[in-house]
């Protein structure tokens, strides 16, 4: 599902190049939940947005999905990430004084796409919010809140979903509970899931584990489960 070959990433910063990504090889098959790790500055950001379409490689291959999207044009990625990829960040980005039904809606709205709400209410349903429809974010728990950006990027059936450090901001109880849904998500619907996290704790949940340092690939492992 997600190759990339010799992915290199450099920012310029005057006349100076710092590298971000140095050579990356990786796969990633449908159906595989990956945990990508590496302490701050080690190119997991980086690696996250260039998977997620939101930036391009300098040199090397991304195929996605038999597409090679590492030279497409902003709208060509865009058009991508809209189809393929759901998105779940730290924050959660739910829009404030509306409900979780129609912030669950919000990607079907840009999309154009019918039967929003019932699709959106069958979201909340399958991340245990069957009871939350109606309740705006701010009397929605945190890990609620990260249930409804889930249900949200779930809604227009992607086949990647992208966490961006999805538990950041949450206390234990509710860090494990989301990774529990995640967990559930990938064994029951076979979710492939990319987690960014520099958790060890939070990365077990994960059936494989590739850790980044200065840009490169020093660990990939998969789990004795």
């Amino acid at each position: 599902m997600i190759t990339l070959e010799g992915v290199t990433k450099t920012y310029r910063m005057g006349r100076i190049e710092v590298p971000a990504l140095q050579g990356i090889d990786l796969y990633i098959g449908r159906g595989d939940f990956v945990a990508i790790m590496g302490a701050s500055g080690s190119g997991k950001s980086t690696l996250m947005n260039i998977i997620g379409c939101l930036d391009v490689p300098t040199s090397g291959r991304y195929i996605l999905d038999d597409t090679d999207v590492a030279r497409l044009a902003d709208d060509q990625l865009a058009r991508i990430r809209n189809k393929k990829i759901g998105f779940v960040f730290q924050s959660y980005n739910l829009i404030p004084r509306t409900t979780a039904l129609h912030n669950v809606e919000m990607p079907l709205i840009y999309a154009g796409e019918g039967g929003r709400s019932a699709r959106a209410r069958e979201a909340l349903v399958s991340v245990g919010l069957a009871d939350r429809v109606n309740h705006q974010p701010t009397e929605l728990s945190g890990g609620q809140q990260q249930r409804a950006a889930i249900a949200r990027a779930l809604v227009t059936n992607p086949a990647i979903l992208l966490a961006d450090e999805p538990t950041g901001n949450l206390d234990t109880n509710s860090s494990v509970e989301i990774m529990r849904l995640l967990t559930r998500l990938n064994a029951e619907q076979s979710r492939t899931i990319v987690l960014i996290t520099h958790e060890q704790d939070i990365a077990r949940f994960a059936s494989r584990v590739v850790e980044l340092r200065d840009g490169r690939i020093v660990r990939d492992e998969r789990s004795a489960a």
